[in-house]
């Protein structure tokens, strides 16, 4: 196989990185796409090529002789349906993250992949963006230590439009916000430390967007009859398997937007600055260090949208499939994050106790 030739499932909100994967004279073509919309469809055909086979039933691209891989970029609740689908007609497997919304769900999808033969990657683009990557890599280079502690705030600004109009604002389409938009940030947070969550608890309420002035005073518009039943309010407690302790607060009434890690090492700290595109190393001042002075790394511009990644995840699927070049992150790690957002979910939902997350392979 010279070139991936790609089905799209699902051309809305999630969808525009694909036009990275349609290189007619390169690695990979988007020869077949599928949606329920026939708009999505058309601008999909006006922005990337109208040169693309069309339809509204997604099983047609599983029949197709031109399609090696199928992309699934649809609704959470409709990840495991698809996904099984997919490589049981055996096809290879791009799943946007989160893999699905139960931890059964994603070991069915894992053992569905491993009996399938394919190539199956979890679509979590912040192992791809170059503010976790240098991060990441200083951490490897041992510049604060031994890993302890991990803090996050993750303030979502636009929560309420992005989330509580539409199926996101329901436990149906995705159990808890702790899985679609935690799940990203679960699985910084293992690869940061290269390790598991194993116990978690949590706190979380549905705190703004329960009150319908709010909800109008944003400018909002119920786009489904789903009650609004997420938290939009949440804090999470994590141990990890090497005994690494984390924290995770997110909030989606927040007037700005952006994610901030704190990482704390036996020879220094890390922080981020999404903002500023700042990375600060401070070495704890001792005379065993006394040698080493702060850091400040500045971020060089990208190209590419989610600060780079795009470009990055798609060729790095691409090199999967032709080259069998292994992808960082695992099928393993997608269902690794849906479990910790689960469990804290379960937690919050009753009453706040420690919940084991369960990390046997089916």
């Amino acid at each position: 196989m010279m070139q991936l030739r790609l089905g799209i499932v699902g051309l809305g909100f999630r969808s525009p990185f694909v036009k990275h994967w349609h290189q007619p004279d390169g690695d990979s073509i988007i020869t077949a796409v599928a949606d329920l919309d026939p708009a999505a469809i058309e601008t999909f055909k006006e922005t990337i090529t109208a040169d693309v086979y069309a339809t509204n039933d997604f099983q047609e691209l599983l029949v197709r002789d031109d399609v090696d891989a199928v992309v699934i970029l649809t609704e959470d609740y409709k990840h495991k349906d698809h996904a099984l689908q997919v490589l049981e007609a055996g096809k290879h497997l791009y799943l946007d993250k989160p893999m699905a919304i139960s931890t059964e769900d994603c070991d069915e999808i894992y053992r569905a992949w491993q009996a399938s033969g394919q190539k199956m990657m979890i679509g979590f683009n912040m192992r791809y963006m170059p503010m976790y990557q240098t991060m990441k890599r200083y951490i490897d280079e041992g510049f604060i230590g031994e890993v302890k502690a991990i803090w996050i705030r993750h303030f979502v600004g636009f929560g309420g439009q992005f989330y509580y109009q539409d199926w996101h604002r329901n436990q149906k389409g995705t159990y808890s916000l702790l899985l679609q938009k935690a799940s990203h940030d679960i699985d910084v947070i293992h690869m940061l430390t290269g390790s598991y969550v194993q116990k978690v608890a949590a706190f979380g309420d549905l705190d703004f967007y329960q009150d319908e002035a709010n909800f109008e005073a944003d400018n909002l518009e119920h786009q489904t009859d789903w009650p609004i039943d997420v938290e939009d309010n949440n804090v999470v407690i994590m141990q990890l398997a090497n005994g690494v302790k984390a924290s995770y607060l997110q909030n989606h009434f927040t007037p700005d937007y952006q994610r901030n890690y704190v990482i704390i090492g036996t020879r220094g700290r890390m922080e981020n600055d999404e903002l500023n595109g700042t990375i600060t190393i401070k070495t704890r001042q001792t005379d065993a260090l006394a040698d080493k002075s702060d850091i400040t790394i500045q971020m060089k511009p990208t190209e590419g949208s989610h600060a780079g990644a795009d470009p990055k995840i798609t060729q790095a699927f691409v090199d999967y499939i032709l080259r069998d070049i292994e992808p960082d992150p695992t099928p393993w790690d997608g269902r690794m994050s849906v479990a910790v957002g689960v469990e804290a979910t379960k937690s919050l939902r009753s009453g706040g106790g420690v919940r084991e997350v369960s990390q046997e392979k089916p």
